[in-house]
């Protein structure tokens, strides 16, 4: 079939750019320019203009040439695959098209529009149904808004805000919602914000995340009774945080029942392409219409989002704006025309049951590790999945009979709940960065706290997420969860050694994903409170800096840029085998070491003024000692010179050394006489820890000894009665680990007889006492 040229030409130039910007191979020479160049300074338009080359090189460096992370842009567009150049082409493809002539484009839009609308409909169930392609995600329900509104009110369009006034709308929006939609309505719609109720979620029975029919009956009949319209119901397949589905069935019973408009979102709408579909997510068929996000569950940049509506007054759809006379406008759907056309039914379908398999492998593999909690609807067919890092303390029995005692909620049960939400943020930051290609992220659940969040329907046909990229997300988790018990049991323990500890100070931050915070407390009698926080920090700040001089796998920091402590050691995750002993003496020690170090140089001042003031007294008084040790005649120049010649004056050296340590001056008389430097006072030992043990080879600091306690006594039993036996076979005047030479031999001999022979003898006479091995023993020696 003939092409037409032009089109042939797009596509060419299309593919062309595509591999321009995707090739991320660059050469060392750019790498080593610098990040500003003079190329990258704005400057005016080039006269001649440039080519599509040069042009396409531009966009590359400003897409690439400041990113600090290179490695997540080039993946992410590296697997847009040829689906994506589809969807990229009909952008290209809606510009040209745009240039037709008014008939032609009328046709050309028209049926780009109705098959584009029929795929959808039949793919995700919605039969008889229209559709409004938009950029925005929220702009399709704006629009279902003032169709309803045009709908209820007959007057709106003649009288506009007066009709409201009346009779105050209202539009019902679950409290699991996302986060401003009800705030981004009332604004565009110029509606009050009391025009929106939250409706909360189950709190006795079923869901957490599911909204509360029965309290959503009473909000509606109290809304009447005060002249209210209810309006329009937001309802959820797949909330944002969790991925739970609202009770469809019942809350279509209940907007029948008070002519309200059911609207549905949701990330599990995307299920509907599925064969096997669960009743909760089925009923939303039923529904007046739906929002879908195709672009990021099919992995398809740049297309819009489709709003599916029922609705037989086509004048007020038109009105509403979900329909337009321009046929510019319908060109919205070409290029999601295209790409439904490249994937084919087949292809939407497979994408869709990969992501849910991704989710299934996940949730089978989490069942069987411990210290995991899983919150997930369906486990069945529950495209999300919500977990998070859960250990109960030692000291809960302990706290749960006061907890049950008082209605006032306890403060270890408060503070447990802020540091698991910190250890699963840390935990869901290390897979992220781990398992880059999962594209797990942390969700904050009102009643679950902080938990990981695992949603491959949004992330995974963008990401390529493969089977493989869950099995080492789980072999990353389980790495995880060891460290995170032993942090977790060890926290208390270190907090209790550093209050014990003295010049130590515990800091308590919730907030800190570690074993915990502490601080060295500087002890100044100044009242100057500048001078001894900057002494303070600045002690700190030199223990920070020994500490990881250490070769330890402790991670010592300064805490958080934002929200941390001043002047504290932060220390990171730890494993079973840490001596928080050690560890918490080691800081001391090293940070007394700091503050003794420190004094010394503020004193070094004083100290020098006041020695060189003393050595000066010692030197004039040395002098006027001088003087009348020679006397008078020998200071006259002549005739002492002369009394010299005739009676030399022989004087001994006299000289002071000043000791920096001591502070003192000291006679260097030992040191002529010695030739030697005399030993002075010797500066003060250097504080080291007395839980500080000898390491084996390649044994880290703040490690524990990997021998247990009763291997090692019964090691120390086997060789001590090694010992007593050869002790039994060494002669009595040999001490042990001493060897014997064959005169000592001989000795021995010699020793033995003198000793059996006494023995002998005062066995004979029984009435003495029994023999002195002692004095024997002195005997032997002095013969």
């Amino acid at each position: 079939k003939m092409v037409d040229p032009t089109l042939a030409e797009m596509g060419k130039n299309l593919n062309e750019a595509m591999k321009m910007l995707e090739d991320n191979q660059r050469k060392v020479e750019e790498e080593n320019e610098k990040k500003y160049a003079r190329k990258d300074i704005p400057g005016p338009l080039q006269g001649s203009g440039q080519d599509m080359v040069s042009i396409l090189q531009l966009v590359q460096n400003l897409m690439h040439g400041e990113e600090e992370e290179e490695t997540s842009q080039s993946y992410r567009l590296q697997n847009l695959g040829e689906q994506g150049h589809m969807a990229l082409l009909g952008h290209s493809l809606a510009a040209y098209i745009s240039v037709l002539d008014r008939e032609r484009l009328r046709k050309l839009t028209t049926r780009i529009l109705s098959d584009t609308t029929l795929w959808l409909c039949r793919l995700f169930r919605y039969e008889n149904g229209s559709a409004y392609y938009h950029e925005d995600d929220r702009e399709g329900l704006l629009k279902i808004c003032r169709l309803v509104i045009h709908t209820r009110y007959e007057d709106y369009t003649l009288e506009g805000f007066n009709v409201l006034y009346t009779k105050q709308p209202v539009i019902y929006i679950s409290s699991a919602a996302r986060t401003g939609l009800g705030q981004a309505l009332c604004n565009q719609l110029g509606l009050p914000l009391s025009c929106v109720c939250r409706v909360p979620c189950n709190t006795m029975f079923g869901s957490q995340h599911q909204m509360d029919v029965a309290l959503l009956d009473r909000l509606i009949k109290d809304d009447v009774e005060f002249g209210k319209l209810p309006l329009l119901l937001v309802a959820n397949a797949g909330t944002p945080g969790a991925g739970h589905t609202d009770k469809l069935g019942r809350l279509k019973e209940l907007c029948e029942q008070y002519r309200m408009w059911l609207h549905v979102e949701g990330v599990n709408l995307a299920t509907l392409a599925l064969g096997y579909v669960s009743s909760s997510v089925l009923a939303a068929t039923k529904c007046d219409s739906m929002t879908l996000t195709l672009g990021s569950w099919l992995g398809l940049p740049a297309v819009p989002a489709v709003t599916l509506y029922r609705h037989e007054d086509p004048s007020l759809s038109l009105a509403a704006g979900l329909t337009s006379s321009q046929p510019v406008e319908k060109l919205r759907a070409l290029p999601l025309w295209l790409s439904l056309q490249y994937l084919g039914h087949d292809g939407i379908v497979e994408r869709i049951k990969h992501a849910s398999q991704l989710s299934q492998r996940l949730l089978e593999n989490l069942k069987n590790l411990d210290f995991i909690k899983t919150s997930v609807e369906d486990e069945l067919s529950s495209p999300v999945v919500v977990f998070k890092f859960f250990q109960e303390y030692s000291n809960r029995g302990q706290t749960s009979h006061a907890a049950q005692a008082s209605t006032i909620q306890h403060p270890i049960i408060s503070n447990e709940r802020h540091i698991y939400d910190t250890f699963n943020q840390w935990l869901g930051e290390q897979l992220a960065q781990l398992v880059p290609a999962s594209g797990v992220d942390v969700v904050e659940l009102e009643d679950e706290g902080t938990c990981v969040r695992f949603s491959p329907l949004m992330t995974s046909a963008v990401l390529g997420t493969e089977i493989q990229d869950i099995d080492y997300l789980v072999d990353c988790l389980k790495m995880k969860i060891p460290v995170l018990t032993s942090t977790l049991q060890l926290r208390e323990e270190f907090e209790q050694e550093v209050r014990r500890t003295v010049g130590l100070l515990y800091i308590e931050d919730l907030a800190w994903p570690g074993l915990g915070v502490v601080r060295y407390n500087y002890h100044s009698d100044e009242k100057n409170d500048d001078k001894q926080e900057k002494e303070l920090e600045k002690i700190n700040t030199e223990l920070l800096k020994k500490l990881n001089e250490l070769e330890s796998d402790l991670t010592f920091s300064l805490g958080p840029e934002f929200g941390g402590q001043k002047n504290c050691v932060y220390i990171g995750m730890v494993t079973e085998d840490l001596d928080v002993s050690e560890l918490v003496e080691t800081i001391a020690a090293t940070g007394r070491e700091i503050e003794e170090n420190s004094r010394l140089l503020e004193n070094m001042t004083e100290v020098v003024r006041k020695g060189i003031q003393e050595a000066q007294l010692q030197l004039q008084k040395a002098n006027e000692e001088r003087l009348l040790e020679e006397g008078l005649l020998r200071q006259i120049p002549v005739v002492g010179s002369v009394l010299n010649w005739f009676s030399p004056f022989q004087a001994s050296p006299k000289g002071r050394t000043f000791n920096l340590t001591a502070g003192s001056l000291e006679s260097t008389e030992s040191m002529y006489v010695s030739k030697a430097q005399g030993t002075g006072s010797t500066p003060p030992p250097t504080p080291t820890s007395s839980l500080a043990k000898q390491r084996l080879p390649g044994q880290k600091a703040f490690k524990r000894s990997l021998r247990s306690s009763d291997g090692f006594s019964e090691t120390s039993s086997i060789s001590h009665c090694d010992d007593l036996d050869k002790l039994d076979q060494r002669p009595p005047n040999l001490s042990p680990g001493q060897e014997q030479g064959p005169l000592e031999m001989e000795g021995a001999e010699e020793q033995k007889e003198v000793v059996q022979a006494k023995t002998d003898t005062e066995d004979i006479h029984s009435d003495k006492s029994p023999p002195d091995c002692t004095k024997a023993e002195d005997q032997a020696s002095q013969r």
